[in-house]
């Protein structure tokens, strides 16, 4: 294959791979949302501690983000259900 055709080859395949990272970032955000919502929905304040856990859930230490959502006045139940809704 010439040099002039493998660069926008090259180009198309690394368009597709940062297409495909964009299309999928909304849907994180949605999953914190899941876990934020579902704290609130139980009756407790969302604050930066909530949403804070609520992300460390998302990237996946779903035993910190029950944790911390303890510490921050959720209940054992509500936090470990919570966190499960977290992760993308």
């Amino acid at each position: 294959m010439r040099r002039s055709a493998t660069i926008p080859s090259a180009l198309a395949g690394l368009a597709l791979a940062l297409g495909g990272v964009v299309m999928t970032a909304p849907a994180a955000h949605a999953d914190i949302a899941a876990c934020q919502d579902h704290v609130q929905n139980q009756g407790t304040e969302v604050t930066d501690d909530v949403r804070m856990a609520c992300y460390v859930g998302l990237v996946g230490d779903q035993a910190r983000c029950v944790s911390d959502l303890a510490q921050a006045g959720v209940s054992n139940a509500v936090a470990t259900e919570a966190c499960r809704q977290a992760p993308g």
